[in-house]
């Protein structure tokens, strides 16, 4: 598979110029864009700018709205209901994760739910935006059945992510990100990109059998992490996004990728803690340091050179590609190349 590193200033430039020129307002296009490139930046390549091709499909089809609408429904000191009235995801939870923190520096915890929303992206994009201001972040979304419930064969539940983005009074905060798969199902769409083999525990055939083969495992479903564990935490997921936001969930959740007719209606939600309100924020930082230098100098196991915490192997990726690129596959690259074109944007990332 042939790849090539990209400026990353230069990949979020286009992708911006690409939404514009659609008819997105400046600032969505940028906050999508910025999204996109960082998934790239942190490794996470399934939610990167692979992901311009079907967004700009589903602007052009007009299944998704171009200039962004967001209100608030209802409203009580610690609570938000945010209507996105399909707007694109991204968007939307920047909206209502601000919303959140603003609302939490009088409230101390704010909890937010969107409906009539759209794929959101990576999860941490959100939550990060919460710790510069001394807050604990949690952001979560259902998505359209790709996943099986334990013991079943067939989807019922998305891969429904999850991020919690920890406050830690320096530039390298702990945030995890992740899927309630095994692996996000936008990992298997790129192995089937780029002709590439999947691990077996990933994902089920339609018929139930373990597969190695990526387009097998689309037609088929991903496995949740954990076994039960995971199938839990999706089920909780599902029901907090989807049910009590008021947007669809589970099978009634309309698809991504092959459904151009009906709006996705993804349901969100957000939690935001300022930690001031609960303890003194430099005892809060001076207990996560010790946390943090605890773990990092714990005996390794064999063959460990560095144990990390969550979110610090992206932000080394971050920093290396900031300054080499980022890598991005042929397969991308052509996506972006016939975008270019079709858009009449010129394509000036090599």
């Amino acid at each position: 598979m042939t790849e090539k590193r990209i400026n990353w200033v230069k990949l979020k430039d286009f992708c911006e110029r690409l939404l514009i020129k659609q008819g997105l307002p400046l600032e969505d296009a940028n906050l999508i864009a910025m999204s996109l490139v960082e998934a790239d930046l942190n490794g996470v390549s399934s939610h990167g700018v692979s992901r311009m091709k079907i967004y700009m499909k589903r602007i052009e089809e007009g299944v998704v709205r171009k200039s962004s609408y967001i209100t608030i429904e209802k409203e009580y000191p610690g609570a938000l209901v945010v209507n996105a009235h399909n707007s694109m995801g991204i968007v939307a939870g920047v909206r209502a994760i601000d919303m959140a923190i603003e609302k939490a520096k009088i409230a101390g915890t704010v909890f937010v739910t969107v409906k009539h929303s759209n794929h959101f992206g990576s999860a941490a994009f959100f939550t990060k935006r919460a710790v510069k201001y001394g807050m604990i972040a949690f952001a979560a979304s259902n998505a359209p059945p790709t996943m099986a419930p334990w013991g079943a064969c067939q989807a019922y539940l998305g891969t429904n992510p999850l991020s919690v983005a920890i406050p830690t009074g320096d530039d390298k905060p702990i945030i995890l990100d992740m899927a309630t798969s095994v692996v996000a199902q936008g990992k298997i769409i790129m192995a089937a990109k780029n002709n590439e083999k999947i691990p077996e525990g990933w994902a089920i055939t339609k018929d139930g059998k373990p597969t190695t083969d990526p387009k097998e495992a689309l037609e088929g479903t991903v496995l949740p992490f954990g076994g039960v564990k995971g199938y839990g935490i999706a089920l909780l997921i599902e029901i907090l996004s989807g049910i009590l936001s008021g947007s669809d969930f589970g099978p009634y959740l309309h698809n991504l990728w092959k459904d151009f007719k009906t709006p996705q209606n993804l349901g969100h939600v957000f939690h935001v803690i300022d930690v001031s309100k609960y303890i003194e924020i430099e005892e809060f930082y001076k207990k996560i340091s010790t946390l943090k230098n605890d773990i990092k100098n714990l005996k390794k196991a064999d063959g460990v050179s560095e144990i990390y915490l969550p979110g610090e192997v992206e932000m080394i990726k971050s920093e290396h590609a900031k300054v080499k690129g980022i890598v991005l596959s042929e397969a991308v690259l052509e996506d972006l190349r016939e975008l270019a074109n079709k858009w009449d944007v010129k394509f000036n990332i090599i």
